[in-house]
């Protein structure tokens, strides 16, 4: 009898993870826009894509609710915040402010990974080094490395915080790595990619999470780069309260967010995405905080999404600030980078 009821369970577990996504469907899209009035719905991901395989790329377990626990862990003063005077734009853009970092604007792909945490992460302190060095390095570091080589960041693929990779690269640094198969930088990341076929479809709807890589402490990509050299260090690592976080990323670089994701948000189209009424709750999911702005009244944060340019507003959208939509504007995460950078590494 109990072999029979394990066997069910199997059974009814599986029947669960290869759900049909009824949120993809278009009724259910067209439901969203004929309530919304802040953004648009549209296909992004095939509707017969299982539920599972959006599940798969929320990542983040770094949504905050701030207490006198962590509270400390957040940063809201900092000296070379004088140096703005008080002056916050009302519309502010990365890619506008530091052209020279081509990495700011880069449209990361994650694959069928939830390795979203290390992605966001990485890439933000990619551009904060560019920044710090005024485009000395310029060049992306290794998502690969943070995501299969920091186990106490999380569980690779399964998940991770935010916050502890900033603490890992205070600690042990990061090297350099490029996009999949680009041979760029030390440690390239290794897990493919998910673009759409000519029919619209992901390509990774159906097929199985991608499994937790080895951790590789050799330069496979850009092979005459040494291991040991190529990494780079944060200064620190923390929390940003909701007043430091324009401060921030005006003095420093993008950010690292996290939020909540809910069953409307994976059809974003464009506009300045606020959860839908009744939308259910999916998971966690880390992206790049690159700017902010005011859109018919409505004031958002422009955030870089790393679910390849087929997605959402060519792999970026906008979601309200001010009103800790989806808990984002209490979980962002930063670190100061050290600038100096070897001559035999610059780029």
């Amino acid at each position: 009898m109990a072999r029979v009821l394990i066997l069910l369970s199997v059974i009814l577990f599986s029947v669960y993870m290869t759900e049909q996504a009824y949120f993809l469907e278009k009724d259910y899209i067209n439901k969203i826009n004929e309530k919304a009035t802040t953004w648009k719905a549209g296909i992004n991901f095939d509707p017969s894509t299982p539920k599972e395989h959006i599940l798969k790329l929320l990542g983040s377990k770094g949504v905050q609710i701030p207490s006198k626990l962590n509270y400390n862990m957040y940063k809201s003063e900092d000296k070379e915040y004088d140096n703005l005077f008080g002056r916050i734009p009302r519309k502010f853009d990365a890619r506008k402010k530091w052209k020279h970092c081509t990495t700011i604007g880069r449209v990361r792909d994650q694959g069928n990974c939830g390795s979203c945490w290390a992605l966001s992460t990485s890439s933000a302190f990619a551009d904060r080094l560019c920044v710090a060095t005024n485009g000395d390095f310029n060049q992306l570091l290794s998502a690969e490395e943070l995501t299969f080589c920091c186990h106490k960041c999380g569980y690779g693929c399964n998940g991770g915080y935010p916050i502890k990779a900033w603490e890992r690269f205070k600690k042990h640094g990061l090297v350099t790595g490029g996009d999949y198969k680009s041979e760029e930088g030390c440690e390239p990341y290794r897990v493919p990619p998910c673009p759409n076929d000519k029919q619209g479809n992901n390509t990774c709807a159906g097929k199985p999470m991608e499994q937790n890589h080895r951790c590789t402490r050799m330069c496979y990509g850009d092979q005459e780069l040494d291991f040991d050299e190529d990494h780079r260090y944060t200064k620190d690592s923390y929390y940003l309260t909701y007043g430091s976080i324009q401060k921030d990323v005006m003095t420093y670089g993008p950010i690292e967010a996290s939020f909540d994701v809910y069953d409307d948000f994976p059809s974003y189209k464009s506009g300045v995405y606020i959860r839908s009424e009744n939308a259910s709750y999916l998971g966690g999911h880390a992206v790049k905080l690159i700017g902010w702005g005011e859109e018919y009244g409505v004031p958002y944060w422009l955030m870089v999404n790393s679910w390849n340019e087929d997605w959402g507003d060519n792999g970026l959208f906008k979601i309200q600030r001010g009103t800790n939509e989806c808990g984002v504007d209490n979980s962002t995460t930063a670190g100061v980078p050290v600038s100096s950078v070897p001559d035999v590494l610059l780029v």
